[in-house]
């Protein structure tokens, strides 16, 4: 009922919103083309490679500006109607202004044909061009430029990632926000399927030709989903809506990882198709593995080392279209597709010594794996905008998304004792099907004050099928099969005002509602049903932000949300790929509530410029893996609401010019302080967290530059040990030419290969693990491209940020599950 109550609140709120305006008497405002053709006026010949700069009509400032084709044709194809200027320039001829006027009714321009007059005077030519700072601090979020960034052509999207400041990726691809894994991750202000499963190697697959630019939100405000208590990552790919035809190939060889990115756009007028396709192959590599584990009570020792080879293969698609009937009306809608498939191909020997049973065993194992995640996400969206109240906006999107994850593992084992001698099959077959349904309102009363409120639902139904194996003394392995439906339906409604204050102060609160209900029913082992369990959070924020000259900035900000556990935590699939070590999910997490507490403070002096912040984030419930022993002595390894956890942390961010040269350096560090039980004993741990980094680029030329990169991570604490330290370093350089680029990357080219340790130290147990992987790495990237292209980004309505996701995947059970998201 309470639920209800809010929800219904929130929909009369915006149908009185919607019938007694506050706002302005201005309409809204729609895109068009400005094109014409210069021309000689004595040869009447077609000037190529003119400078053309597009002013507001009367100002000084350059909006845009572009060189004419070498048929002196030329055009601006997303140009906001208005009143407009424009200079035509070029060597050898005197400056010519032309003046043109779009409107509602008329958003395009053709001028014709342009003549400019030869001068006696030679003037220097002059290219405009705009390139963006690598990375930007605004009101609400950090921005990094990755398609600046020459070092990351070829890879895939954690090499973007590890170069953002606060965040930082380890070698599987697990993306951590200030020290947290808590943070959701969107496509273009969209969820997707693809993170629904595997993060880290949904990432992996996604080429880094493809990114603009990656936006990070620490403090999200109530129209974002309570999901993320760390914050937000939304990724923003390269997309183009353009008039006529236009695309782009961009392909990377290397001994480690292969790529194509292609895209294909067609616009005319108002409707507009784009595509795109990326394949990805990561060539097969050979790495060592060693594990050790130590009984603490009965001395039994167990230690096992070898050899595997893995590759990966993916791809995905893209397909969107859009049509603005008019200037207040517009259906965008899309079809996002994806496979991916993970393969490896192992050998193992090991010894177990068990001291309470007196017996040795050497053995040895076999295996391969073959993994697929696939699916696609199908969203439309339709906008209304009123033409009445500039900036009053109503929206309302659905989407479907279907994810399939399969897992299939074959084992063969030989021990001296028979018993254990195994020749068998694990596999989970999951689906996760994800509807969402929501609707959004945007009232600006005056110009410094606006409201933003809307409600959502969420139906998640997600099935495992899978089949595993027991061990049972004396009689061996025995098979063990079920079906495991999870059910999760989320309904949350939101308000959120935005004031400006003295132009100098602005103020964002909030408030949002959640109701959760769960539900699980195993078809065989009916007993471990439950359903009917729900609960509901009221999850306010606060953020306030003060400006000073100088481009100074300090900003306050407090939000409470909520970190539910997805299915890679919940499915109860018990992974015995490999029997001694094995991972099972645990259905009766409850989710993690968190508090947090942030300041901020931006300045630039002589030339550098800072972007700090300290804050405190307290979380009931954290969720962690948690290893113990069954009654044989062999290592499980399952998730838990282990108690609370305390963090205190400082991140900076600092960069200076010098001449042609750009350094960046920063880190962030923070506590980790962890209480609670564990097994039904007290536990806790005290440590912290940090990473630095430092790169740079040099501008060689206009048309030629390079970058280099560095960054050190930590080990990644939690309360019964650490999990593997992170570094990496290298270099790229990058020639651009009038519609291509060529570059060449290389990634550590001192070191061959390289090592992970994990550990973890109880009063029970002492495990530890070890891998290593071949890291040098080198490769070329060859990028070209057709046609006008008009970087207008079309972002879906819907966005979804609910679930807590896993890292890498490996041994955690995986079932396909729809989580990823953003805005509500």
């Amino acid at each position: 009922m309470r639920g209800i109550l809010s929800i219904s609140f929130l929909f009369m709120t915006i149908s009185v919103i919607a019938q007694f305006p506050f706002g302005g008497a201005k309409g809204p405002t729609i895109k068009g083309k400005i094109e014409g053709t210069i021309i000689d006026s004595l040869t009447n010949q077609p000037v190529g490679f003119a400078t053309v700069s597009l002013k507001k009509k009367g100002s000084e400032v350059v909006l845009d500006g572009l060189l004419s084709e070498e048929n002196g044709t030329f055009s601006f194809p997303a140009v906001t109607n208005g009143s407009y200027d424009l200079y035509i320039s070029f060597l050898g001829y005197s400056e010519k202004k032309v003046s043109v006027q779009t409107t509602l009714k008329n958003p395009d321009a053709s001028i014709g044909r342009i003549i400019l007059v030869p001068s006696s005077v030679l003037l220097d030519a002059v290219e405009i061009k705009e390139e963006k700072v690598l990375v930007e601090n605004k009101a609400d979020k950090l921005v990094f430029n990755a398609e600046n960034d020459a070092s990351i052509a070829g890879g895939d999207a954690t090499d973007v990632l590890r170069k953002v400041p606060m965040l930082s990726v380890d070698l599987n691809g697990n993306v951590s926000l200030r020290g947290s894994q808590n943070v959701r991750i969107l496509i273009n202000g969209k969820p997707s399927g693809m993170f629904s499963s595997n993060v880290a190697d949904a990432l992996k697959m996604f080429p880094a030709d493809q990114i603009k630019k990656v936006e990070v939100i620490t403090s999200p405000s109530a129209k974002y989903d309570a999901e993320g208590s760390a914050g937000l990552i939304n990724i923003i790919t390269k997309k183009s809506n353009i008039e006529g035809v236009a695309g782009s190939i961009n392909a990377s060889v290397g001994n480690r990882q292969n790529s194509l990115f292609t895209n294909l756009n067609a616009g005319r007028g108002r409707l507009g198709i784009s595509s795109g396709a990326a394949i990805f192959y990561s060539v097969p590599a050979d790495g060592s593995t060693s594990f050790y584990r130590e009984d603490k009570v009965t001395r039994s020792l167990i230690e096992q080392s070898g050899t595997q080879n893995s590759s990966r293969l993916g791809g995905n698609g893209n397909l969107s279209a859009f049509y603005d009937f008019n200037g207040y009306n517009s259906l965008n809608t899309s079809l996002n597709f994806r496979g991916f498939g993970f393969n490896v191909d192992g050998s193992t020997t090991g010894l177990i010594n068990d001291a309470a049973r007196s017996f040795n065993d050497a053995f040895t194992r076999t295996n391969t794996g073959d993994n697929f995640f696939g699916g696609y996400d199908w969203n439309t969206d339709y906008t209304h905008k009123s033409e009445k109240v500039e900036g009053q906006e109503w929206s309302a999107g659905v989407q479907y998304s279907r994810q399939n994850n399969n897992q299939d593992f074959s084992v063969t084992e030989l021990h001296d004792l028979a018993l254990l001698n195994r020749d068998s099959e694990v596999n989970n077959k999951g689906v996760n099907h994800e509807t969402t349904l929501q609707t959004d309102f945007v009232h600006p009363f005056t110009k410094a004050v606006k409201l933003e409120t809307g409600v959502k639902a969420v139906i998640r139904n997600i099935i495992s099928d899978y089949k595993t194996q027991a061990l049972v003394f004396p009689t061996g392995y025995t098979d063990v099969s079920d079906v495991f439906t999870y059910k999760q339906n989320v309904y949350s409604g939101y308000a959120s005002l935005n004031f400006v204050v003295a132009r100098k102060y602005n103020l964002i609160t909030g408030l949002r509602y959640e109701k959760t209900g769960i539900g699980g029913n195993f078809e065989k082992s009916d007993s471990l049903n439950f359903s009917g369990i729900s609960y509901d959070n009221l999850l306010p924020n606060f953020t306030i932000s003060r400006t000073f000259s100088n481009f100074r900035t300090l900003k306050l900000s407090y939000s409470q949300r909520i970190q539910r556990p997805s299915l890679q935590f919940v499915n109860p699939f018990n992974n015995t790929s490999d029997f001694l070590n094995r991972t099972v999910g645990n259905p009766y997490l409850d989710p993690e509530l968190v508090h947090q507490v942030e300041m901020g403070y931006n300045f630039t002096f002589k030339g550098f410029t800072t972007f700090s912040s300290v804050f405190y984030k307290y979380t009931k419930g954290i969720i962690e893996q948690i290893l113990s022993l069954d009654n044989y002595g062999l290592s499980v390894n399952t998730f838990q609401n282990i108690g609370t956890n305390h963090s205190v942390g400082v991140n900076t961010f600092i960069t200076k010019t010098i001449d042609l040269i750009t350094l960046r350096t920063g880190g962030n560090i923070a506590t980790y302080n962890a209480s609670g039980v564990i097994n039904g004993l007290p536990a806790s741990r005290s440590s912290y967290e940090y990473n630095i980094f430092l790169n740079g680029e040099i501008k060689i030329s206009a048309t030629f530059k390079a970058d280099f990169f560095g960054f050190f991570r930590s080990p990644v604490r939690t309360i019964q040990g650490d999990n593997p330290a992170f570094t990496i370093y290298g270099m790229g350089v990058r020639k651009d030419f009038k519609n291509s680029s060529l570059g060449l990357t290389l990634i550590e080219p001192f070191n061959a290969d390289k090592f992970f340790n994990s550990n973890i130290d109880t009063d029970a147990v002492l495990q530890k693990s070890s891998f290593s992987i071949p890291f040098r790495s080198i490769g070329i990237n060859f990028r070209y491209k057709f046609g006008n292209v008009d970087f207008k980004e079309r972002k879906s309505k819907v966005k979804n940020t609910d679930l807590k996701q896993g890292g890498d995947g490996q041994g955690g059970g995986n079932m396909g599950t729809g989580q990823q998201g953003g805005t509500n």
